[in-house]
C-alpha cells in the first residue's frame, strides 16, 4: 500500500456537503479528482487530510470556514443602480454575473435582490462562512 505525503500525486474520490446535509461537490459517476499534495490545487486543510491515508482508504474531514472558502464578509454585498447594467441585461435573482471592479478585474457576483431602481450584488463565494463536511477516499497514490 502507498502512503499519501507531501509531493505525491494523488487521486481522490470525494463528497463534500453542508451542516444541513446539502451536497455542493460529488466526484463519484466522475473521474477522480488529481492534484500534488502541497502544490495549492484544493482546499489546503482538505489537502492537509489526505497526508497519512492509504490507497483504498477512506475518511470524514470538517473544514471551517478560514479553512475554506473564508467568513461571510458583509463588505462585499452591494447595491447598485439599475441604469449602471447594460440595456441587453436584466438581471433575475440567484443569476451568476461577470462584473469589471474599478481597478479592471473581473469578479464573480451573484443577484441576490432586484429592486425598483436598484440590484443587490453578492461577491462572498456561494461558500463562504460554511462549515464543509468531506467524505475522502484516496483512490491512488503516485511518486
Amino acid at each position: 500500500m502507498s502512503n499519501a505525503e507531501e509531493g505525491s500525486k494523488v487521486k481522490i474520490h470525494f463528497k463534500g456537503s453542508l451542516e444541513n446535509g446539502e451536497v455542493f461537490a460529488d466526484s463519484h459517476g466522475q473521474d477522480p479528482l488529481e492534484f500534488t499534495i502541497g502544490s495549492g490545487e484544493i482546499l489546503p486543510d482538505l489537502e492537509q487530510a489526505v497526508i497519512g491515508m492509504d490507497q483504498g482508504d477512506q475518511k470524514d474531514v470538517t473544514i471551517s470556514p478560514e479553512g475554506g472558502y473564508g467568513p461571510r464578509r458583509e463588505e462585499l454585498v452591494v447595491e447598485v443602480n439599475k441604469s449602471e447594467f447594460p440595456e441587453d441585461i436584466t438581471p433575475t435573482v440567484g443569476e451568476k454575473l461577470q462584473i469589471q471592479t474599478s481597478d479592471q478585474q473581473n469578479i464573480l457576483v451573484e443577484v441576490k435582490e432586484v429592486g425598483e431602481e436598484s440590484v443587490t450584488l453578492d461577491a462572498n463565494h456561494p461558500l463562504a462562512g460554511e462549515t464543509l463536511y468531506f467524505n475522502v477516499e484516496l483512490v491512488e497514490v503516485g511518486g
